[in-house]
């Protein structure tokens, strides 16, 4: 049985569709991840999974209970860590997490070893009010008190957004670490480079999925070629090459432009032929392997493109 299960869920605000039929399953036992930028309904179905909203239309499910009829089982069974840091800012360390465990009629003792890894990097500022915390420690005590009732699933709806590098690498090997205690974790995230770090992704946009598979997978399918291209004046020549008829796409990266060509049979020499009428200066060409964000604009792009030949047949 899968931990997770969304059929068509939808959900509105006034006119506006945050969540748009969405459906996929989380396996138990796996780290899935929702991968979209701000905007895209990540924390609308967050938060229906969490039984804080109420879908206008379609079912879904955590650890077999449904989420409008069963919501006090869930509340029991799952951990939450919202986008924004929701804790008690006057209290310290401590007392935060000794309330969430006295709400959830445990202790700190009691699950300790669940969270000992966690906690011992925060224990040192135990009399600190979580307020006065910086962002990392934060986000090491929200995680804390989230698993202090030892959750079935674990629901992280942007951990590691507005935190150092550092932190954010941090918080992914803890993530590792509980998966391998047999919870399952969905986590949401804008940052392209954690999708690699998933099991299992969701790519959303404008509240649809536009595809649900393992990284390598996603990555597997780029139906093109893929070159990188770099040169002097960067900005002028990625105008240049977007007005090419035989350019499919050209999109910055950087200081690269990422394009594929509307041939089947590109290649590095076709490229710079093409990029070459512009006489760029310090031109580099080279084919690269996409990576989940090329992916990601693609399937956007197609899924504009799909929207737009809508509207038109519509309006014929």
């Amino acid at each position: 049985m899968a931990s997770v299960t969304l059929k068509n869920i939808t959900k509105k605000y006034g006119d506006f569709v945050a969540v748009d039929e969405v459906s996929f399953e989380v396996e138990k036992g796996e780290l899935f991840g929702l991968i979209g930028p701000d905007g895209a309904g990540k924390t609308s179905i967050f938060r229906v999974l969490t039984t804080l909203l109420l879908p206008d239309g379609g079912t879904a499910s955590v650890e077999g209970h449904d989420v409008v009829k069963e919501f006090q089982e869930i509340r029991n069974k799952v951990g939450y860590m919202p986008g924004k840091f929701s804790l008690y800012q006057d209290l310290t360390v401590k007392e935060n997490i000794e309330f969430f465990a006295t709400v959830f009629g445990t202790t700190i003792e009691e699950n300790y070893e669940l969270i000992k890894d966690i906690y011992d990097q925060i224990k040192p500022f135990n009399d600190r009010r979580a307020g006065k915390l910086s962002g990392g420690m934060k986000q090491k005590l929200a995680l804390c008190c989230a698993l202090i009732h030892k959750p079935e699933i674990l629901f992280l709806d942007e951990p590691t957004t507005g935190v150092d590098v550092v932190s954010r690498s941090e918080f992914w090997d803890m993530l590792a670490k509980l998966k391998k205690q047999d919870i399952t974790i969905v986590v949401s995230t804008p940052y392209m480079d954690e999708a690699k770090l998933c099991d299992r992704i969701a790519l959303i946009q404008n509240g649809k999925i536009m595809t649900v598979d393992t990284p390598k997978q996603i990555i597997k399918s780029f139906p093109k070629t893929l070159f990188a291209v770099k040169a002097d004046h960067i900005y002028k020549l990625l105008q240049n090459l977007r007005v090419e008829k035989e350019i499919e796409n050209c999109d910055a990266f950087g200081e690269f432009l990422h394009l594929t060509l509307v041939s089947e049979q590109a290649n590095v020499e076709m490229v710079k032929s093409i990029a070459q009428k512009y006489n760029p200066e310090n031109l580099e060409v080279k084919e690269i392997e996409p990576t989940i964000e090329d992916s990601f604009i693609r399937l956007m792009r197609e899924q504009d493109n799909s929207t737009e030949s809508k509207v038109i047949l519509h309006e014929k």
